[in-house]
């Protein structure tokens, strides 16, 4: 099972052996053992498998952990090409930025779970209709997402 939380600007994801997998949307940035990703990379370890792109010089995170696909980025207006396309097949949780160029975006991806960040995201929730959702201290994916539909999760930051 996988623990997601926002802490101070960084959503904390931990699984179950307790590795931290830290997205910091106030320096853009995704760490993983205390060590930050800012280039294309890839690897694994521990059962988790990180790809790290860098495409119209931003970059883009796909990590699965726990069979979980996660995408990450930090940018909200790009089109999906050829180039980046490998990184939208089959995700499972999409943390994206909060505003209404990444409604747009957030539309051509397919996802079962999204979780924008940043201090406005009631504005992409409420772009996509959904701005009734409470905050949640604590979001906990289970091994098996059950729904078929997309599940949109307002973190609270703590």
């Amino acid at each position: 099972m996988l623990e997601i939380n926002n802490n101070d600007k960084k959503i904390i994801i931990k699984n179950s052996s307790n590795d931290d997998l830290v997205i910091n949307y106030e320096s853009s940035e995704v760490s993983i053992w205390d060590f930050i990703i800012d280039m294309p990379w890839e690897f694994e370890k521990s059962g988790i498998l990180l790809q790290a792109k860098k495409y119209n010089e931003e970059m883009f995170y796909n990590i699965i952990v726990e069979k979980k696909h996660i995408l990450v980025f930090f940018v909200d207006n790009f089109e999906i090409k050829e180039e980046i396309i490998d990184f939208f097949w089959d995700i499972d949780i999409l943390f994206i930025p909060w505003t209404k160029e990444a409604t747009k975006v957030f539309e051509n991806i397919e996802t079962r779970t999204v979780i924008p960040f940043w201090e406005a995201k009631d504005i992409f929730l409420q772009n996509l209709w959904q701005h009734t959702l409470e905050e949640v201290e604590t979001y906990k994916v289970k091994s098996e997402l059950e729904s078929l539909e997309t599940i949109f999760v307002n973190l609270a930051t703590k």
